[in-house]
């Protein structure tokens, strides 16, 4: 078990934790502001005013990218059974999305630059004057920041020391969070999480199964999903990894590859082609889900009866571990026992200490991008001439 509500099977490589352990215990005693934003010792740059005054609206479109957009996605479609409020997004250029809406709409335009050019475009085309806005950005002269003050929009002021790739737990992702019914204090179980022996357990091991693994020239994390409700959590994980550790020829690709459909065109390469990937399995339990109607089965397929898609789901899991075991591939796996504010806030909390870990261990600064950095200042040279 990782905690009471996700059980964990860890990669299956033996090796010294010892180096990872020195890594961990060196971090949690930094003043850093990431591992902050997963704490109860939070302070969120807003406050029950701002809730209150936007709880009862019920359209709500994010505009952001990247980091800015993927954390609230990701909780939107994981919890989406606790949510009344109706959320969209904005996070590409996307020529052909509808404009003229004439629904009452509060946007919440999320940049911690304030510059990023697609949230600058999708902000001067989608934002109309019936509109509430609220603007997440840094306390500072940029474009977003100016634009706010001119249209006197809501300004909230996004943590200067968070990236948008870690910022979930930050005013990014739980401003949204609260004013989808959420609460925020829910989420942030770092607390607890470093005093629990299987999770600190469970987060060393699998750093250190990593480590192996980038050693033995295996760079692609494969995440076989079958929740179709976390796919937004695993784009989310894809940046962080991709982003963070992606340096001095160093990294990790990780792919998402959504179950069963997977099964039909992707699975015989896993199992028997280049053997340079490693696997982390996901799924839930206990979700509500319709039954097939035995009235239209075959005899051959009657062991279908009164079977859940969710039972199936969870069967084809069960049996495809089976066979990664059978041919020797490396595979960790979560079940998810419960969807809650805690659980999700759980996930967030061991996908960023792993990223930071593994960061460390690569030596490599998980909390830069400079080579994106360069395309972002080509691309204003460009459209400048």
């Amino acid at each position: 078990m990782l905690t009471k509500n996700i059980s964990f099977k860890n990669f299956k490589v033996k090796k010294n934790n010892s180096k990872i352990k020195r890594i961990f215990s060196s971090l949690i005693k930094e003043k850093n502001e990431v591992l902050l934003s997963m704490s109860k010792n939070y302070k969120n740059f807003f406050n029950n005013k701002i809730i209150n005054k936007y709880k009862n609206n019920y359209n709500f479109r994010v505009i952001g990218m990247g980091g800015s957009t993927l954390g609230t996605q990701a909780i939107y479609d994981f919890l989406e059974n606790k949510i009344k409020k109706k959320f969209s997004f904005l996070d590409n250029l996307q020529a052909n999305k509808e404009r003229n809406e004439k629904k009452k709409i509060t946007n919440l335009i999320v940049s911690k630059s304030g510059n990023t050019i697609e949230t600058i475009v999708n902000s001067n085309i989608f934002i109309k004057k019936n509109h509430k806005n609220i603007f997440i950005t840094e306390n500072k002269n940029n474009y977003l920041f100016q634009l706010a003050q001119k249209i006197k929009a809501e300004i909230i002021h996004h943590n200067n020391y968070i990236g948008g790739r870690y910022s979930v737990l930050s005013e990014v992702g739980m401003l949204p969070a609260e004013l989808m019914g959420l609460k925020s204090e829910k989420f942030r179980q770092y607390n607890s999480l470093i005093k629990n022996k299987n999770f600190l357990s469970s987060l060393i091991k699998n750093v250190n199964s990593t480590l192996s693994f980038i050693k033995n020239k295996k760079f692609n994390s494969i995440i076989i999903n079958y929740d179709e409700r976390s796919e937004n959590l695993f784009k989310w994980y894809q940046q962080l990894v991709a982003e963070s550790l992606g340096k001095k020829s160093k990294g990790i690709l990780p792919i998402i590859s959504p179950m069963p459909s997977d099964n039909h065109s992707l699975l015989q390469l896993y199992l028997d082609g280049p053997k340079n990937n490693f696997f982390t399995f996901f799924s839930t339990q206990n979700e509500k889900t319709d039954k097939i109607n035995y009235r239209w089965l075959q005899k051959s397929h009657l062991y279908l009866k009164d079977k859940s898609f969710s039972k199936i789901l969870y069967a084809q899991k069960t049996a495809t571990e089976k066979v990664f075991i059978q041919k020797k591939i490396p595979f960790r796996s979560f079940d998810i026992r419960k969807r809650n504010e805690e659980v999700l806030g759980e996930l967030f909390c061991f996908f960023i200490l792993e990223t930071i870990l593994l960061g460390r261990a690569l030596k490599v600064n998980p909390f830069d991008q400079p080579s994106v950095e360069l395309i972002k200042k080509e691309t204003k040279k460009i459209l400048i001439n």
